[in-house]
């Protein structure tokens, strides 16, 4: 009876020693992932999406609107969104916020971003530095100002901008479209070296591919310093205290706007985005391994070398 015993408490505890060395509970194996389809968005979903599949995780993205993903956290229908830029998107995320539906983490992912206006440089050359000097271009300019896809915090500043006449702006017209067609709008006028204002942000291959001014003198409509900004990770508000593991990995993914530039390049040359966190996973191994501490395997192993093992 007693061996039976034994036997039996040696079973209890090798479940338990089992079930100790699962870092995140059943439910958090498959991670629903909110994203925008912004590219420097799309490039850092697919390396965490990448290196979560790699610690033996499934992910699922949703592709859709700020507000459809911040809603779809608050309806707990999407885990995590890596793609919150302070303070463009303020305006969208703040009801959430208010309601205690998402929690924004404490460190932003990247720290040196920018989003503004920006025009040409050759247009900033003939007198187009600033916002105040959009109006006074308002026939070259056709009287547009091109922004991104429809409901984003870019584009709702300024039309905002519009509607109470700031700047002057009042008889211009938002071009709202994806960030492809704002985009072949530039390359359009830089080929006939048209001005051209639209709305821009680092990190961003356009930064390498075009000499781009961003326009100063935004009134903090931007943010402070002329559209100096951040970009944060947003969960669900209990996601760290269920899903521990992988929000440790989250929490520690920092990245640079060079690195971002880096990943996005490829992308926007038509290369799939899971093949790009790849290669580009595997061309930094130092980086990630910092990403991993504190991290393993979905069921406890040690996370450095799943990762390696990636092909």
């Amino acid at each position: 009876m007693k061996r039976l015993n034994a036997i039996a408490g040696g079973c209890v505890l090798a479940l338990c020693s089992s079930s100790l060395l699962a870092a995140d509970q059943a439910s958090c194996k498959n991670v629903r992932v909110g994203a925008v389809g912004w590219t420097d968005v799309v490039a850092t979903t697919a390396v965490a999406s990448t290196l979560l599949e790699g610690l033996g995780y499934e992910t699922k993205q949703t592709q859709a609107s700020q507000q459809i993903i911040f809603a779809g956290i608050q309806k707990d229908q999407i885990d995590v969104f890596l793609g919150y830029w302070k303070p463009i998107m303020d305006d969208n995320i703040q009801p959430f916020l208010e309601k205690k539906a998402v929690k924004v983490m404490d460190t932003p992912s990247l720290s040196d971003a920018v989003a503004a206006p920006a025009v040409p440089t050759y247009a900033a050359e003939k007198g187009l530095k600033t916002m105040a000097d959009i109006a006074k271009f308002k026939d070259q300019l056709d009287g547009k100002i091109y922004g991104i896809d429809a409901g984003s915090g870019a584009n709702t500043a300024i039309q905002k901008m519009i509607d109470t006449n700031q700047f002057g702006l009042g008889e211009f017209k938002l071009i709202e479209s994806s960030e492809a067609g704002m985009l072949a709008a530039v390359n359009r006028a830089t080929r006939s070296n048209k001005p051209i204002v639209f709305f821009g942000w680092k990190p961003h291959p356009m930064n390498l591919q075009h000499p781009i001014t961003y326009l100063t003198g935004t009134e903090d409509v931007f943010g402070p310093n002329d559209g100096a900004a951040t970009v944060s990770t947003v969960t669900a508000p209990d996601y760290a205290e269920r899903c521990p593991n992988v929000n440790q990995l989250l929490s520690n993914m920092r990245f640079t706007s060079e690195q971002e530039s880096q990943l996005m390049q490829p992308i926007m040359d038509r290369k799939k985005p899971e093949d790009v966190a790849r290669d580009w996973i595997k061309a930094n191994p130092q980086v990630v391994s910092g990403w991993l501490k504190g991290v393993t395997t979905f069921d406890g192993k040690p996370a450095d070398s799943a990762i390696a093992a990636l092909k």
